[in-house]
């Protein structure tokens, strides 16, 4: 059976030695090991892999709640800057998805590994911003057309209405 983490091995041979105590070589390994971790509702490994100076943060009622309320779907990697054996920091960016009361969701984060005495440890993650959409303004959207300020609203309901354009 292929890995939780999507990387098409077993998980015998993929994160399965990293949950049973064996150090991973990179963040990433450890990230997708943590990922494996929420599959199997491994919050034990969750916050032994969590970096001591920030640890004090987390919420382990909520994150305990997540794993066993959620349903993992899978595991995108996107980008990885560092993290290799012989690096002391790395971060991976990933789009974890999940289904929770029958409703997906998607996890976007860009995580900030750090090596404590020759172990990989999560320090933290932030969402990453969006590119900038481009706006035209050489012509007025459509009345009902999203709004080219970014708000997620109708032109009409938003800047149009505001200019008291919106018909």
């Amino acid at each position: 059976m292929s890995c939780p983490c999507g990387s098409d091995r077993p998980t015998e041979t993929c994160c399965g030695p990293y949950l049973a105590g064996e150090p991973a070589p990179t963040a990433e390994a450890l990230m997708r090991s943590r990922y494996t971790a929420y599959v199997r509702r491994d919050t034990d490994y969750l916050f032994a892999t969590h970096d001591p100076d920030t640890l004090a943060e987390v919420d382990r009622e909520s994150t305990k709640r997540w794993t066993r309320e959620a349903t993992w779907l899978g595991l995108k990697v996107l980008d990885v800057v560092k993290g290799g054996p012989g690096d002391r920091e790395g971060e991976v960016e990933f789009i974890a998805r999940w289904s929770q009361k029958r409703e997906e969701h998607l996890h976007h984060e860009r995580s900030l590994f750090r090596r404590r005495e020759g172990r990989w440890c999560y320090v933290e993650g932030h969402t990453p911003k969006a590119a900038p959409v481009p706006v035209r303004r050489d012509a007025r959207p459509g009345p009902n057309a999203p709004c080219p300020c970014g708000s997620g609203k109708k032109y009409k309901r938003c800047h149009g209405a505001k200019a008291g354009s919106a018909p």
